[in-house]
């Protein structure tokens, strides 16, 4: 009860801080099973970590389903924990565990059956084709991990504890980090699997998160219960879980949808262009994940504090949460302008590729302060109950704008340019994600 009440006492400041760090370290980590694969991948040949780039994707749209999911169960297993609501805690906790397993199976069965065909759909390289094929059909039929996991650890969070939630996340990515080299080159003894090692440490490390969240939840929240015993499906849970959750997997599927639009637009004019955007967009989900974890700890916060009516405390979490988040994004952008060319030869980067990337890495880091506070914004406001203004504000900024832009830009002027098209996307996304909290804040009383 006293992790709960801190949601609504704790000083705002200290709340912030008390919340968002476990999850941003957990986050830091947790995105380096990506960034390791390809670090390691890339030692086997650019057709490799093309491969990988383009697997992405489909990883990005299982960890969209999963995300989006935990998260309306999140939102509200935090309002009626702020309103002393327990007999929908339990509902709320019993119906994500049952929509994680159904995740799973869905994906298990496009893994057994489509994944080659979405290969074929992005690229006729043989070479190319079949180190995706592998990789993907590995990730997608062992995903119980993903899907379990990412709700158990809702689970923590929604009560304020973040610090166990960090220890799931940390224990799988540690997992991924000793077996990666291993697995792939064959040390101590291991036989060598190539990228169907990199993809076996995947999933192997989501499934010890998994297990160590099941665990924590078990120990640490006695809040937060599954009750399948004389559970019966209830449509009105299901209804307010995916009010917010709906729109989140639409959401975090937006960076699916826009990197294979990407990469369908890149592939014309190279294999080193879609290796050299794979890169960009995990560097800068690595390095996004401060804000990332600010904005996961605003759901919580949020929708506590308003199913307890303390509203104003809302007001104050934006206060708080906006400027530091803007002060992250400058110093992310800071990194990317002034060492642009190491940070892409930790991708073992061609020459090709640095001539590429160091001056799109330049053009598109002014644009993280934008995507900061759309971010932030979108995630106070799913807190609330509303789950559409995270997704449109991610719509424009990943799809709406930006693909036309990258290809109106590309065959207008070159592959160079094309990198403008996210000054256009963020600039104005952001200005949707104010006007439209503003609008939010007002309907819930929380502005006059």
């Amino acid at each position: 009860m006293e992790q709960q009440n801190k949601l609504g006492t704790m000083p705002m400041p200290q709340l912030v801080l008390n919340m968002s760090l476990p999850l941003m370290i957990s986050l830091l980590v947790q995105s380096l099973y990506n960034i390791v694969d390809s670090i390691f991948v890339a030692r086997l040949g650019e057709e490799a970590l093309t491969a990988v780039s383009l697997a992405y994707p489909i990883q990005l749209l299982m960890i969209a389903v999963s995300v989006g999911t935990s998260v309306g169960v999140n939102a509200l297993l935090s309002r009626s924990l702020g309103a002393k609501e327990y007999e929908t805690t339990g509902k709320a906790a019993t119906s994500g565990l049952l929509l994680a397993f159904a995740g799973t199976l869905i994906f298990l069965l496009l893994g057994v059956f489509c994944a080659g065909w979405f290969v074929r759909m992005f690229t006729s390289d043989a070479v190319i084709g079949a180190y995706c094929r592998q990789y993907l059909t590995i990730c997608m039929i062992f995903c119980a991990g993903t899907f379990i996991g990412t709700m158990y650890q809702r689970f923590l969070q929604s009560t304020g504890d973040t610090f166990d939630s960090m220890l799931s996340l940390v224990s799988g990515a540690v997992t991924n980090l000793v077996l990666d080299p291993l697995l792939i080159f064959g040390l101590l003894g291991l036989p060598a699997l190539g990228i169907r090692g990199a993809a076996i440490a995947t999933v192997i490390g989501q499934w010890v998160a998994g297990a160590v969240a099941v665990i924590l939840n078990k120990k640490h929240n006695p809040l937060v219960r599954v009750q399948l015993r004389g559970f019966h499906p209830d449509g009105k849970i299901f209804a307010q879980i995916y009010k917010v959750g709906f729109p989140t997997i639409l959401t975090q599927a937006m960076g699916s949808i826009m990197l294979s639009a990407v990469n369908a637009i890149l592939i014309s004019y190279s294999a080193t262009a879609v290796a050299f955007f794979g890169v960009y967009y995990k560097l800068q989900s690595f390095l996004f994940m401060p804000m990332n974890g600010m904005g996961q700890a605003a759901i919580p916060i949020a929708g506590y504090n308003l199913g307890a009516g303390k509203r104003e405390r809302v007001l104050g979490l934006l206060k708080t949460m906006l400027p530091a988040a803007v002060v992250l994004s400058l110093l992310i952008s800071v990194i990317f302008f002034a060492v642009p060319g190491p940070l892409l030869r930790i991708f073992s980067a061609s020459d090709d590729m640095l001539a590429l990337g160091v001056p799109a890495l330049r053009i598109i880091c002014g644009t993280f302060a934008f995507a900061s506070v759309t971010m932030i914004l979108g995630y106070t406001v799913s807190g609330l109950g509303n789950g559409v203004v995270n997704m449109l504000g991610t719509a424009l900024r990943q799809c709406i704008l930006l693909v036309p832009c990258i290809w109106i830009f590309s065959r207008q002027f070159g592959v160079g340019y094309a990198w403008y098209a996210f000054w256009v996307s963020e600039v104005l996304a952001t200005l949707y994600a104010v006007w439209a909290t503003v609008r939010e804040l007002r309907r819930k009383g929380i502005l006059s």
